[in-house]
């Protein structure tokens, strides 16, 4: 097996423990993972606050040289990068391959940006100048569903900024992380980047860290109050990508063999397993049959199993715990709607669902109301569009939303009434770095791309002079 160690000032060095990690395709362990102790976590911190000085001193257009080349390692080794992530994730390894390069993208384009000083006024009586300075420390903790992609989105604005970082993948998706952590180690100056692995035990460690001015998460509402909570001790600047239980419209001009394919990729990419997939799809009464049935067919033919196959559409869950959590979730659609299409765990080893499509189901239900984080999609009959926006409404949650129809303009109109940070109108989950994202009410704090997020690694300081 390949050795991996954490990158701590400027250092690979083994963890104070070990922790396996497993193929989710096969339940075989990939490899012997290091586990930080508190007190290297500690060191870590420590080295970031270090060369945070030096870093935040040096001019932002040597950072973004940094930040570039950290591009050109990624792509260099892009096919390493996605052979490890494919064996601890389980995505296909044509998913896994887009994710390295697509972490690339998000470094090269984030490193373009700037943080130019604004005249606020400039008169007789007084210069205001708004400045962005950087924070200190930032520690970003980073999901299993997208380990790369999720760290090319805080990593490059956050160093561009003037930060130094301590970074925590999940503890079942860390090996491609710390890989990356080796190839770029001989990038950065020593300390601005370090990279520690746990077993879930150090998060609060980070929260509550005095020498941690900002906390970057992504990761399930439920943990995010957890850090937020934990962040306030010290007031913290947080910025937390959470759930979503994201609703999906279908109005009664559509096409549905046109729509489908679309909708199934929305919902079911990754096998279901991100924040902004589809989760909850109404379809309007008229084309309800219809759109149940091209559903149907595509789910039915989409190749499951291991991401090193070649041809594999969907790879399995990536952990026993979100594996027995959709075998709830496939327990309550039997109860509470009608299996159309899968609706087992596969009988094989690792975490397979089959794709499932579940008719004749209402709010009220477990599958509805929740966020499955899976390969199962409700679909709910609507037949008054005022109705549908308020149960498309009805939820803590709000981060991403679509509306499909043949018409744009009646699409928008539905579209503007929707709570949720980003509404897509006949597409879902297309994501840019130039593009702000981020989530309303219960599914976040913040902003992350564009120069919105990167002004959320930053302190404004206005300074304001006498004439």
């Amino acid at each position: 097996m390949t050795s991996y160690n954490l990158l701590i000032d400027g250092k690979m060095v083994p963890g104070a423990m070990q922790m396996p990690v497993l193929n989710p395709a096969t339940e075989d362990v990939v490899a012997q993972c290091p586990r930080a102790s508190k007190e290297q976590l500690d060191a870590a911190v420590a080295a970031a606050k270090a060369a945070y000085p030096a870093w935040a001193a040096t001019p932002l257009g040597e950072r973004r040289k940094y930040i570039v080349q950290m591009a050109d390692v990624i792509e260099a080794n892009a096919s390493e990068l996605a052979h490890i992530l494919t064996s601890e994730q389980g995505k296909p390894l044509t998913d896994a391959t887009a994710e390295v390069m697509g972490m690339g993208g998000f470094f090269r384009y984030l490193a373009s940006l700037d943080l130019p000083m604004k005249v606020i006024e400039d008169s007789g009586d007084r210069r205001v100048e708004a400045h962005r300075r950087p924070l200190g420390v930032v520690g970003c903790i980073i999901p299993w569903n997208y380990p790369l992609l999720i760290l090319g989105f805080k990593l490059p604005p956050a160093l561009l900024a003037g930060n130094t970082l301590v970074v925590k993948p999940a503890p079942t998706t860390p090996l491609a992380t710390l890989r990356f952590a080796e190839l770029v180690q001989g990038v950065l100056p020593k300390g601005v980047l370090n990279v520690i692995t746990d077993a879930n035990d150090l998060g609060d460690v980070m929260t509550r860290h005095p020498d941690i001015r900002k906390i970057s998460f992504t990761g399930s509402t439920a943990t995010g109050q957890k850090v937020m909570t934990s962040a306030a001790a010290t007031l913290k600047r947080i910025t937390l990508e959470l759930g979503g239980n994201d609703a999906s419209i279908v109005l009664d001009d559509v096409d549905p063999k046109k729509v489908a394919p679309g909708i199934f990729e929305g919902a079911f990419q990754n096998s279901g397993q991100v924040c902004l997939a589809i989760k909850r799809l109404y379809v309007h009464e008229s084309v309800y049959d219809e759109i149940c049935q091209e559903l149907v067919a595509i789910a039915n033919n989409t190749v499951v199993d291991d991401g090193t196959k070649q041809g594999t559409k969907l790879g399995p869950l990536q952990n026993k715990m979100q594996y027995e959590k959709v075998k709830g979730f496939l327990d309550d659609a039997r109860k509470n709607g009608n299996v159309i299409a899968g609706g087992n765990a596969m009988d094989r080893p690792g975490y397979f669902i089959q794709p499932t499509i579940v008719r004749d189901i209402a709010e009220g239900t477990k599958l509805v109301d929740e966020e499955q984080f899976g390969p199962v999609l409700p679909v709910i009959k609507y037949s008054d569009h005022d109705d549908v926006i308020r149960r498309a409404n009805a939820t803590t949650y709000g981060l991403g939303a679509s509306v499909w129809s043949s018409d744009t303009e009646r699409a928008h109109k539905v579209a503007s009434q929707i709570e949720a940070g980003t509404v897509w109108i006949n597409k879902h989950l297309d994501m840019a770095p130039h593009i702000p994202f981020g989530g309303a009410k219960q599914s976040g704090i913040g902003t992350e791309f564009a120069e919105e997020g990167l002004a959320e690694f930053t302190q404004l300081q206005i300074i304001n002079a006498a004439r």
